[in-house]
């Protein structure tokens, strides 16, 4: 299974980014999908997290500007990003949770895997 990022860029403040990720593989299922970000000096934190429901969930410091949403059919997920912040400067790590693939006749158990990060830049 891989993780294909794409999105980021250089943004001035106030302005919209809109990341997408591309999960490919033998893919069965996935449980959710989401967002992590990581500046620099600092630990990975959660951004957004997306279940195949559709249920969402959002770190504080984004609700408001933020949308997560999904194509399951294409096991893509996607952040929209809006009004962003020199502090919302980071590598936005995608992340798949629950993933089951196909193995012969049924599926191997799930695994959890991360894409490549793709750099967000917002200039104040």
């Amino acid at each position: 299974v891989q993780l294909q990022a794409s999105g980021g860029g250089l943004v001035q403040a106030g302005g919209s980014l809109r990341l997408s990720c591309a999960a490919s593989g033998s893919i069965f299922s996935i449980n959710a999908m989401g967002w992590y970000r990581q500046a620099p000096g600092k630990q990975r934190d959660l951004v957004a997290t997306i279940t195949s429901g559709g249920a969402t969930n959002y770190a504080d410091s984004v609700k408001g500007r933020f949308t997560i949403s999904k194509d399951n059919a294409k096991n893509t997920v996607y952040l929209q990003m809006n009004s962003l912040k020199p502090e919302d400067t980071a590598v936005y790590y995608c992340y798949a949770e629950g993933v089951r693939t196909y193995y012969g006749s049924g599926y191997r158990p799930p695994n959890d895997y991360w894409g490549q990060g793709t750099q967000v830049t917002v200039s104040s």
